[in-house]
Order: C-alpha cells, then sequence, then structure tokens
C-alpha cells in the first residue's frame, strides 16, 4: 500500500516543524501525525505501483484485442457488403 518509511518520513517533517518551545512535545506529536496520516492514507483506496503496472498492462493488451477485433469485422462488413452487391 504506502511505504512505510515515506509514512516516518512525512511524520518526521510534521514534528520537526514544531517550534522549539515545544520539543517536549515533539516525540508525541510526531506518533500522532503519523497514527492520523496511517488512518487517512488507509481509508483511501490506494493500489501498489506494481499493481498499477500489471493493470496498465492487461488494458494495453486488452486495446489491442479490441482493435484487431474491429479490423476484422469492418473486414467482415466489407466483405459482406459487396457479396451483397453481386
Amino acid at each position: 500500500m504506502f511505504d512505510p518509511k515515506s509514512l516516518d518520513d512525512i511524520a518526521n517533517r510534521l514534528a520537526g516543524a514544531i517550534p522549539p518551545g515545544l520539543n517536549n512535545l515533539k516525540d508525541d506529536l510526531e506518533k500522532s501525525f503519523h497514527a492520523i496520516l496511517q488512518g487517512a492514507l488507509s481509508k483511501l483506496d490506494l493500489v501498489t505501483r506494481e499493481e498499477f503496472e500489471v493493470q496498465k498492462l492487461v488494458l494495453a493488451k486488452t486495446r489491442s484485442k479490441l482493435e484487431d477485433l474491429e479490423k476484422r469485422v469492418a473486414l467482415m462488413e466489407t466483405q459482406v457488403l459487396s457479396e451483397e452487391e453481386k
């Protein structure tokens, strides 16, 4: 789903943006940020890059087959029309 290292990095950056006077809360805030981000991202219907790439290939293959079928149908229609004209 979402790279845990990226999630940790984002939470760390958010905690790092806390004013120096609140450094004693930094660890607690970082954990809270992490939990909030984790919860928000888990609600999203995300796929991994690998899953996306697989589906992209499936779609390309399907599109290619569809184009081939469209050509075959057009050829058949042309043949049927030419036979009807005879």
